[in-house]
């Protein structure tokens, strides 16, 4: 009898093993999606010099709408009323809920 089960105990060790090495890369994508905060985006970066972006609207001399700001554009897609949330434009990164850039559509 003692025979006949190592087998089986061998089996299922290489299951769970090979199922282990399946799910791993799965799980690692899921925590680290979740666990991680996306970067603000800096004035320097040369995608938001391009766009003219700048923390706060009021220090723009280019933007013409007092009202524009990424809280109130369609690109940005951060919670109402937080201080900074995730924009289309900058992909992987977070930009200030009262910052402003030349891409800016307002939401309808």
């Amino acid at each position: 009898m003692t025979q006949q089960a190592k087998p089986a105990n061998r089996r299922r060790f290489i299951k769970l093993t090979v199922a282990s090495l399946a799910a791993a890369p799965m799980a690692a994508a899921l925590l680290s999606n979740t666990a991680a905060a996306a970067d603000m985006v800096n004035e320097a970066d040369p995608t938001a010099k391009a766009l003219n972006y700048v923390a706060d609207a009021t220090k723009s001399a280019k933007r013409t709408d007092k009202a524009a700001m990424c809280s109130t554009c369609t690109l940005f897609s951060g919670k109402a009323g937080a201080a900074d949330g995730p924009c289309a434009v900058f992909p992987g990164k977070s930009v200030s809920a009262k910052g402003w850039c030349s891409s800016w559509v307002k939401k309808a």
